[in-house]
């Protein structure tokens, strides 16, 4: 099974991006068109022929504000990061077999779709006890099972998600729950959540789609408004920092029947299927949706 067939298998256009937005499959200017045919054949050239397609190379220079030159840096990097990592192979040889056991102590899971169609990932960042996790897992084997997660996020979700909402989905949904959090807690995780951040800005730009922060402890947005002026405004528009009264927040973007119960919305998951932490439910699951990829391996058996 090939990159392309799967790329053949799901639509090629996003939705129509927010207030006129450009740099999208489908939604280009003519400058961002050669821009995009510049990088491809630097790359080829350079004899990359793996992750050159529009949507991917639309990333990198999404996240470079389509600067050719920094792009292109951008990708290269990624690809001998990919390498040095085993990213390329890591859902085939990496077993995170105590994953059931993790999930108790730091629950971060996928769950159904939001009103976008995009998978919706939520961490529940207030509930860690790192000390108790440390004693079956280390960091280095949750960054590689958060890199495992990444790549079936990749290929087998949203190809799924993609297909069942008609366009193109190439971003989540995450929802991180902050109730509970203390400051011990959140300084131990700090080292874990810095590496995880560096990952996902660097190797898998543009794939945040909607991002909310819930249980917010007092004090949280003022402190997110003093940073505002430093990050980049289409990143800022993607965040909503909430408190406790965050559900009418959800229920707009997530249908309450997709949302978990805990979380205000209907849905239900039995222990036997899982439970709300190995469930994973979602397209992703649902043999109309899936496609030549194949079903989304599970990272742990329930």
């Amino acid at each position: 099974m090939s990159e392309q067939e799967i790329l053949n298998s799901i639509p090629s256009h996003v939705a129509p991006p927010p207030s006129g937005q450009t740099g999208f499959p489908g939604y280009l200017t003519d400058s961002e068109k050669s821009a995009l045919e510049q990088l491809k054949l630097m790359l080829e050239a350079e004899g990359y022929v793996e992750r050159t397609d529009d949507s991917t190379l639309l990333r990198f220079l999404r996240a470079r504000k389509f600067d050719i030159m920094l792009a292109k840096k951008m990708y290269e990097d990624c690809e001998k990061w990919r390498k040095e990592f085993g990213t390329n192979t890591i859902l085939t040889d990496f077993n995170y077999e105590e994953k059931p056991i993790v999930a108790k102590f730091y629950p971060q899971y996928y769950h159904k779709t939001d009103i976008d169609g995009r998978p919706i990932y939520i961490e529940e960042l207030g509930a860690v006890n790192i000390t108790q996790m440390y004693k079956i897992t280390t960091q280095e084997r949750m960054l590689k099972n958060l890199v495992w997660e990444y790549e079936s996020f990749a290929k087998y979700r949203l190809p799924a998600c993609s297909r069942k909402a008609g366009v193109l989905i190439e971003t989540s949904c995450t929802i991180l729950d902050l109730k509970g959090i203390s400051i011990t807690a959140a300084s131990q995780v700090l080292s874990y959540v810095r590496e995880a951040s560096y990952i996902g800005q660097n190797y898998y730009p543009e794939r945040m789609g909607k991002f909310y922060l819930i249980n917010a402890p007092f004090g949280f947005s003022t402190a997110f408004r003093l940073f505002k002026p430093f990050l980049d405004p289409v990143t800022v528009s993607k965040i909503f920092i909430l408190g406790s009264s965050y559900k009418k927040d959800l229920l707009k973007q997530i249908p309450a029947e997709n949302l978990p119960t805990k979380f205000g919305g209907t849905s239900e998951v039995s222990e036997e299927d899982g439970g709300l932490y190995l469930s994973d439910i979602g397209p992703w699951r649902d043999p109309q949706y899936i496609g030549p990829e194949g079903e989304a391996p599970r990272a742990a058996h329930i």
